[in-house]
């Protein structure tokens, strides 16, 4: 049986009273690209970091390709990196960047550039082997960081928001190209990244991250169609979201839900509690207008709601959304 490209078993860092990152269990298979998903400061940079070798880990351990290099300083980890900096050699060749990477690893030269020509091949550059850094554009200087970290033959390649230094039509265009280049290379991949977007678009599974904690980890379609509570789904960008406590939408009986004085809705999924709950409800498809009396406008803003519903149905989520 193949070892995971990479398994977290309960990685914790704290910087002083500072929780980055706290009991985070995790695995990316062989060939599988994971996104590790979060806003700012959630701690999702450090787990990185910590699975680079940059950061050592207060405890839990750091397995790669099933080996503990939890230990290990980053040379010894054989794993490639992307930071959002490429951080290209500027008096370096392209083939000189990209071939840096597999010397450092103990190949010749000739192997050294072969691989190095191999991988850019993988990402379109063959052709600019001979360029320096300052006669590449954004994208082409992003594509050879990329290469070099493929040059290495690592079983895990670690992606630190790779696209955040492109204007947004180059990202657009890079998200398609980046996951079929995934899909060829055939190593693990984990890509840090709080874009939505571009978790959905290159990632087979998603890991969102909040506080230092994983609050929901599952298949990319299933994370974004069905978060887990309600500052999830506010994260991943369910802007029609009807409040629970103090809200307008009540559970009742038969998996349905409420919403103001209407009919009752059926709920695809929810979590367990009593009739008569107070409830979060949100879902990211097909918008409906709702109209509510006036008792349950007041305070609200307006006599009028949108819900995002799907086929009739809606999400009921535990509120854990932060106040204000």
């Amino acid at each position: 049986m193949t070892s995971p490209a990479l398994s977290l078993h309960h990685l914790s860092k704290r910087y002083g009273p500072t929780r980055a990152a706290e009991d985070v269990s995790l695995t990316v298979g062989a060939g599988e690209t994971v996104a590790l998903l979060g806003p700012s400061g959630c701690g999702k940079s450090t787990v990185l970091r910590c699975v680079a070798g940059l950061e050592r880990p207060d405890a839990g351990r750091v397995e790669v390709g099933g080996r503990d290099v939890t230990g290990l300083p980053p040379e010894a980890r054989h794993v490639g990196l992307v930071f959002q900096d490429y951080a290209l050699f500027p008096h370096l060749t392209v083939l000189g960047n990209v071939a840096y990477g597999p010397r450092m690893r103990g190949a010749g030269r000739r192997e050294a550039e072969a691989r190095a020509r191999e991988a850019l091949a993988l990402v379109g550059l063959e052709a600019l082997a001979g360029r320096k850094p300052a006669q590449l554009s954004g994208g082409q200087a992003q594509r050879v960081a990329l290469a070099r970290a493929v040059a290495t033959h690592s079983p895990l390649l670690l992606l630190d928001e790779p696209l955040s230094n492109l204007d947004e039509q180059l990202r657009a265009r890079l998200r398609s190209d980046l996951r079929g280049l995934f899909g060829r290379v055939g190593a693990g991949v984990l890509l840090v990244t709080h874009d939505q977007r571009e978790a959905l678009a290159l990632a087979a599974r998603v890991a969102v991250m909040r506080a230092g904690r994983l609050v929901q980890v599952g298949p990319a379609a299933e994370v974004f169609a069905r978060p887990a509570t309600a500052w999830v789904a506010a994260f991943l960008g369910h802007a029609n979201v009807l409040p629970g406590p103090g809200g307008v939408a009540r559970l009742v009986p038969e998996d349905a839900v409420r919403l103001g004085e209407g009919d009752p809705c059926p709920v695809t999924a929810h979590q367990p509690t009593d009739t008569g709950a107070e409830v979060t409800v949100a879902h990211p498809l097909g918008p409906l207008t709702l109209h509510l009396s006036a008792r349950e406008a007041a305070g609200i803003g307006g006599g009028r709601l949108r819900l995002s519903v799907h086929e009739g149905r809606v999400l009921t989520l535990p509120d854990d959304r932060e106040p204000g």
